[in-house]
């Protein structure tokens, strides 16, 4: 690509060029005229076929029409020493093409043997037919480039583990491709060869050697296999897996560090208790734990609760005061419920937050009872108190009570609620025996 002229200085060169007119530095004379250097360089370019037949460089102007040097009188050296084709001369008498390909050939020679294997002729040949040389010697020039080829240099059979071991970039991509179409390399699926090459190294973030032995039966016989199948790979699906093995070495350390629990041992409470306590990404689970379930390695009812996108409708705000009068007032829900309701529905708190919400965060005195839940004190006034009295009373008259969680299961009763950020509330019952509950049709 010519570079652009820079502006016209008549004083400086009063004399026009012959070609385009312009007051520019004036570098030859030819027949038909001063020729200025972008003119000059634009005549060293133009190639064709001249009215004589002659096919090559045409420099000169006749009516008009580029002409070749015999029939136009003009005295320029185009004439390369190496190949001896007619070309713009590049570096020592020798063209662009030339040059391209004797400094590749140095740069893929063995140093050790002062050859170069067959397999990197090809990468010579396929630079040297490059139909812009020009561009090739601009690529070529770059020290990453060069440091890539010079590797390559060093092994006298090329595979795909070689160029695996060479820096990862455009330039190895590029060798990479070159050596597949011209049938040096077998083809493959770059998308699973790097999700294979990063599963290696994902697998060490999990801090148990047990936890690393499942994660490499899950890749490799639900990931691999879903992508084997797919031809190509596409790159929503090599994102995918990458996704669901980063979501699943997040699960396993969780139950590693939180729980000190194994794969086999996971319940639903900490399906549940996951899901409930982090980002909705960690829907991703999904994929492992139907994978977990078909290996039979862990219980066949386990289930994971899909994210819901999109907005859910909102109650009016008449529905909205009778819901919290309802809650305020009734007496036919547990006191666990109700406390999750008068959480979520008069204080509008997240329904993760209530889930694991712990008794160490509960004050209870005479005359008030306040909860912290994200660092802020909720104050209960009597009758909202109820609930909370009631569980406390509870946990005292059973000593062997779990006292770490508010109540048992409860991160199993509402972790499902969380995922559904801005619905309308509605209060699912604890268990098969237990009724709805008539907030869902506040009357």
């Amino acid at each position: 690509m010519a570079r652009p002229r820079k502006p016209e200085d008549p004083q400086r060169w009063p004399i026009a060029c012959a070609r385009c007119n312009g007051h520019y530095e004036l570098v030859a004379t030819w027949p038909d005229g001063p020729i200025c250097g972008y003119c000059y360089q634009a005549a060293k370019r133009t190639t064709g076929i001249c009215a004589c037949g002659h096919q090559g460089v045409l420099p000169g102007l006749i009516d008009d029409r580029p002409a070749c040097r015999r029939c136009s009188g003009v005295k320029l050296n185009v004439d390369c020493v190496s190949c001896g084709d007619e070309a713009e001369l590049y570096s020592g008498g020798r063209c662009q093409r030339c040059v391209l390909s004797a400094t590749a050939t140095r740069l893929l020679t063995n140093p050790d043997t002062g050859f170069i294997a067959p397999q990197l002729q090809v990468i010579v040949d396929a630079l040297t037919a490059m139909q812009r040389p020009n561009s090739g010697l601009t690529w070529i020039r770059q020290s990453h480039v060069q440091s890539v080829l010079r590797e390559l240099a060093l092994h006298p059979t090329l595979t795909h583990e070689v160029l695996d071991q060479l820096p990862a970039g455009r330039t190895t991509d590029y060798m990479r491709n070159l050596l597949v179409e011209h049938d040096v390399l077998p083809s493959r699926d770059e998308r699973l060869a790097r999700f294979q090459a990063w599963a290696v190294t994902a697998q060490q973030r999990l801090t148990t050697e047990e936890h690393r032995n499942v994660l490499a039966r899950f890749i490799r016989w639900s990931l691999e296999k879903r992508l084997r199948s797919m031809n190509p790979v596409t790159d929503s699906a090599f994102l995918r897996a990458k996704q669901s093995v980063t979501v699943t070495i997040e699960f396993c350390n969780w139950l590693a560090t939180e729980h000190d629990t194994t794969v086999d041992q996971v319940t639903q409470a900490h399906i549940d208790l996951w899901q409930a306590t982090g980002p909705t990404t960690r829907e991703h689970i999904l994929r492992f734990i139907r994978w977990a379930i078909k290996a039979k390695l862990v219980a066949s009812d386990l289930e994971v609760s899909p994210h819901r996108r999109g907005n859910a409708p909102r109650m009016s705000i008449a529905q909205q005061n009778a819901v919290i009068e309802q809650v305020a007032h009734q007496q036919t829900l547990q006191p666990r419920d109700r406390l999750f309701a008068i959480l979520i529905i008069v204080f509008a708190q997240r329904a993760e937050d209530v889930a694991a919400l712990t008794w160490d965060k509960i004050t209870i005195t005479a005359d008030t009872v306040t909860v912290d839940l994200a660092g802020l004190p909720i104050h209960f006034p009597p009758p909202l108190d109820e609930p909370v009295r009631a569980l406390a009373a509870g946990k005292v008259q059973q000593p062997n009570r779990s006292t770490s969680q508010l109540a048992l299961g409860i991160s199993r009763l509402y972790a499902w609620q969380a995922r559904r950020a801005g619905a309308s509330p509605q209060l699912p019952p604890a268990d098969s025996r237990r009724p709805r509950s008539a907030l869902r049709h506040p009357q």
